[in-house]
């Protein structure tokens, strides 16, 4: 498990430094975005991965692992969303965007590691497109929660759903030999 631990820390150095370049060039512009839409948006990352699992055809030069990484950020931004609120204008700086970025992915990494010793890494045999398929799942789950007023009955939170698409997620990556 050492090796998924350095693995998955490779992924995320990856995501999160697009993550913070893009903090660069467009502010925290995103902090507007109800949870909703941050949910559409990994939606719509989702599908375009399945569909670039079915079809032998592409029409965008962009391969799984953009999306992959796409899935991660608006997750994590998800995640901050759902902790400090939704605001009318950008409200973070760089740094503390990036901040709050690495106090999440360090909660989300820690319930992988949790997750992976009681599920022997289990996902080491599973195929991306199982992954994505999970991930298109947690999202259909977040959005009737939504639907719901943010309400369950005996299911875990949305935060929770956010977070094992990030793991998915990390762990297609890794299937993909992101993890370099």
């Amino acid at each position: 498990m050492q090796n998924t631990s350095k693995e998955y820390d490779a992924i995320i150095a990856k995501c999160r430094a697009l993550f913070v370049n893009k903090m660069s060039d467009y502010g925290s512009a995103w902090r507007i975005l109800r949870l909703p839409s941050l949910t559409d948006q990994i939606f719509i990352k989702a599908q375009r991965i399945r569909s670039l699992q079915q079809n032998t055809v592409r029409k965008v030069d962009e391969g799984e692992v953009s999306e992959f990484i796409g899935i991660i950020n608006y997750c994590l931004m998800a995640l901050v969303q759902l902790e400090k609120g939704v605001v009318e204008q950008p409200d973070l700086n760089t740094e503390d965007a990036a901040q709050l970025y690495d106090q999440n992915i360090a909660i989300t990494k820690q319930l992988m590691l949790d997750k992976n010793h009681d599920y022997g890494e289990a996902w080491r045999d599973m195929r991306v497109s199982s992954l994505t398929d999970l991930i298109l799942q947690k999202l259909l789950r977040v959005k009737q929660i939504e639907d719901n007023a943010g309400k369950t009955i005996v299911s875990e939170g949305i935060d929770a759903n956010y977070q094992d698409m990030i793991n998915y997620a990390v762990f297609a990556m890794i299937h993909l030999g992101e993890a370099k």
